[in-house]
């Protein structure tokens, strides 16, 4: 079985998707399965090794001067191809923004497909597909991507399937004007879909309803995880013998996953205990900088020496490093997360997570045995639960081996990831 994994770079940042798409055609690798990642809008950026193709579809630049240059698409290839390159979409995409308040008339147009005014990338992104790659499946790895559907369907034989992960956080940012005909045109394209992915019960009974889709058309897939070469990383240690406790945050830093939710608290908490400290990591974007900084500085005045902002690290191993010197992991989200894989790479490094108790959180601690919740969108809560933490201070001691066996057995495997794809 060929499977081709139509992912949608993030524009320069460090995607939890695209990374979760890179990891499932590796897995898939591994396993001898021939598998294919094929990136659309922009080149992705992940922290371990990219196995995308070099060659973007569905530009994006192109695909926004097709909607906002009147005459473009009528241009030949020859004047517009070449800002389809890595290189040149990497470069012009830092100028660009992925605010969905700014783009409903852009996700408009790509989701007609070709019937837009992005025909000509639908038609050639369609042909390489069904006549150069010739899969045995197409995952799409949102619905967003759904608009070349009408294009792809008559041609292709083999089974279409979407894999949702978090289209709804875009969807609702939209502006008013468009949030009802760009749903009305996502509900026509979903019906050409074979099947639905999700990473949670949560998320799959989440988009039934909000996508207008029969729950029997879902399968549900583990996150995947590749836990090979962790090991000089992921270090045993005796937490016990730390004078400090810290608390982590690993995520990227926005609104929806909650930073400002954790700040706020951590001016109650941390005065009590100067012997705690909070450590902040993740992908901060330029639209969200200012804000945060401005937390940031004002949650300083009151924890003056407790507060440490470690920036995005580059590579897998960094990313690993600095988890594995929490103490605690809190990712207070006021977004219902449909996946939380950081929750799983937390525990990794035998770290527990304190987490809201809405999305795909519960199912996670559950399974994983250890973590905690607090009543999401509940600040006292928030706080209370902090400070037990920090009292109790409890870890856990199961070796570096053991731990990859309890993580390897909640992940998807590429017999797994097949069977998925082979019940629809």
């Amino acid at each position: 079985m060929k499977v081709a994994v139509v992912t949608a770079g993030g524009a320069g940042m460090f995607c939890g998707s695209c990374m979760q798409d890179n990891t499932l055609v590796r897995t898939l690798r591994l396993a001898d399965t021939d598998a294919v990642l094929v990136p659309t809008y922009t080149p992705i950026r992940v922290d371990e090794e990219n196995v995308s193709g070099n060659r973007v579809f569905l530009g994006g630049i192109n695909v926004y001067l097709d909607s906002a240059v009147p005459g473009w698409k009528r241009l030949p290839n020859w004047m517009t191809h070449w800002l389809n390159r890595p290189s040149i979409i990497r470069y012009l995409s830092r100028f660009g923004s992925t605010d969905a308040a700014k783009l409903g008339p852009l996700t408009m147009d790509m989701l007609k497909g070709a019937a837009g005014p992005q025909q000509r990338e639908v038609e050639e992104f369609v042909n390489y597909l069904c006549d150069d790659l010739k899969p045995d499946v197409v995952l799409f790895s949102n619905a967003l991507l759904s608009g070349v559907l009408s294009t792809l369907r008559p041609k292709f034989n083999g089974k279409i399937l979407c894999l949702l992960q978090g289209d709804d956080i875009f969807l609702e940012g939209l502006n008013a004007r468009w949030k009802k005909p760009v749903m009305d045109q996502l509900r026509r394209n979903c019906s050409l879909f074979d099947g639905f992915l999700t990473h949670s019960r949560y998320y799959r009974d989440f988009m039934a309803e909000y996508l207008g889709i029969a729950p029997e058309r879902f399968q549900r897939i583990p996150l995947t995880i590749d836990t090979n070469d962790l090991e000089a990383a992921v270090t045993d240690k005796d937490r016990s013998a730390k004078s400090r406790f810290r608390i982590g945050y690993f995520a990227r830093i926005c609104p929806e996953k909650g930073i400002q939710n954790l700040l706020k608290a951590v001016q109650e908490v941390l005065p009590q205990h100067p012997d705690v400290d909070v450590a902040i990591g993740g992908y901060l974007s330029k639209h969200d900088k200012k804000w945060f900084e401005r937390l940031l500085a004002q949650t300083l005045k009151t924890c003056p020496g407790q507060i440490h902002w470690l920036g995005s690290p580059g590579t897998r191993q960094e990313k690993f490093q600095i988890i594995n010197d929490f103490d605690l992991l809190c990712v207070p989200t006021d977004y219902h997360e449909p996946k939380g894989l950081y929750v799983l790479e937390a525990g990794l490094c035998s770290v527990p997570s304190l987490l809201p108790d809405h999305g795909a959180f519960p199912e996670l601690v559950e399974t994983l045995g250890f973590g905690s919740l607090y009543r999401a969108g509940n600040h006292n809560s928030l706080v209370e639960c902090l400070t037990k933490s920090i009292t109790e201070n409890r870890t856990d001691n199961v070796d570096f081996g053991d731990r990859v066996r309890l993580i390897s057995s909640m992940v998807a495997t590429a017999p797994s990831l097949k069977a998925a794809i082979a019940s629809f």
